[in-house]
């Protein structure tokens, strides 16, 4: 994820009205690891961030194995 990327997602989450904290208690995600993330002080490879990432939209959603 580049530095634009990140910026721009905050961007359109403020644009839409989204509040962050109330979109990670929805989702069972921690909101500490996606403000990391959209502060570029996580990666999202693992975890919690990895979470983040993909309830963002920052990544693709892993694909499920049959």
């Amino acid at each position: 994820m580049t530095v634009r990327q990140l910026k721009d997602k905050r961007a359109e989450l403020r644009a839409n009205g989204v509040n962050l904290r109330a979109l990670c208690a929805e989702n069972q995600v921690s909101y500490q690891a996606a403000r990391d993330l959209l502060r570029g002080r996580l990666s999202g490879y693992r975890g919690e961030a990895h979470k983040a990432a993909v309830l963002l939209g920052l990544k693709p959603a892993p694909k499920k194995s049959a």
